[in-house]
């Protein structure tokens, strides 16, 4: 079922442009930054600042970027049409009387959903590391106000980075393809899975301002602890990750569960 998925799902034109379009956004901040090589990138801070002093840097601050809307809005889309594409193209049923059965599908839409996050994900970094050998070199990873991380350090702290962004995927891409099974269409499902991202963002940015019930709902939803990571890199602190990692978990759980509750309990081809 995973080759089957794969093959259906990640090789369609749709999701080649998608992954593209991703590629495509630190090539173009590559080359709107060139003439900073090597110095601060127009007097700002944290990863942005720091874009323009190596390959890496650049990469980072790509997936900074492309992480609080554009990454997701791809992802629910990957994730959404594996959750629908079967009922979409009616073959669901017959997926139903062959001789697969329904965890054996779930399990093989869960891991293609896993491995289409992770795709996206090294996309935007593969693609900033290319961008950014060609148009900044290869230079030691550079922190504002700070020496540059030694190997070991930025290996550390950028494979921590990128593991807890790809969790935070996982938690709208695990959304995206529960909506995918539940709702009548695919497009409906990425609309709402994209809805929710927008919402929850606006959310969050107003709970930041102000205390009381508008904090405690947009603390309790994985988008608050999206942008958490960077910190990582710029000051070498995880411990605020640990809040992040147990909503984004709690999220993919539950949605895996509704997933599960509605391939087994419900037929979606009705």
């Amino acid at each position: 079922m995973l080759r089957v998925e794969l093959t259906t799902q990640l090789l369609r034109l749709r999701t080649v442009i998608a992954l593209a379009g991703l590629a495509a956004v630190p090539v173009v901040a590559g080359l709107a930054t060139a003439s900073s090589a090597g110095q601060r990138l127009h007097g700002q801070d944290g990863l942005f600042g720091a874009a323009p002093y190596s390959a890496l840097n650049h990469a980072m601050a790509s997936l900074e970027f492309a992480g609080p809307l554009l990454l997701p809005i791809v992802v629910a889309l990957l994730a959404a049409a594996i959750g629908s594409a079967d009922r979409d193209w009616g073959i669901l049923r017959y997926l139903y009387v062959a001789p697969v059965t329904r965890g054996r599908l779930l399990a093989g839409k869960l891991t293609a959903v896993v491995v289409a996050t992770v795709a996206a994900v090294a996309v935007v970094l593969v693609a900033g590391v290319l961008a950014g050998l060609a148009v900044f070199g290869w230079h030691p990873f550079h922190v504002l106000g700070a020496p540059d991380l030694s190997a070991a350090a930025t290996f550390g702290r950028v494979l921590g980075a990128c593991g807890y962004l790809t969790l935070c995927m996982l938690s709208i891409a695990a959304i995206a393809f529960a909506l995918g099974l539940l709702l009548p269409r695919g497009a409906e499902a990425v609309a709402a899975a994209i809805a929710f991202v927008v919402v929850a963002s606006i959310l969050n940015g107003q709970a930041d301002q102000q205390r009381g019930l508008l904090h405690a709902v947009a603390v309790a939803l994985p988008v608050h602890y999206w942008q958490a990571w960077p910190a990582l890199l710029t000051h070498g602190t995880a411990a605020d990750l640990g809040p992040g990692i147990a909503v984004q978990a709690v999220t993919v759980a539950g949605a895996a569960a509704l997933a599960a509750l509605v391939l087994h309990r419900r037929d979606p081809a009705a």
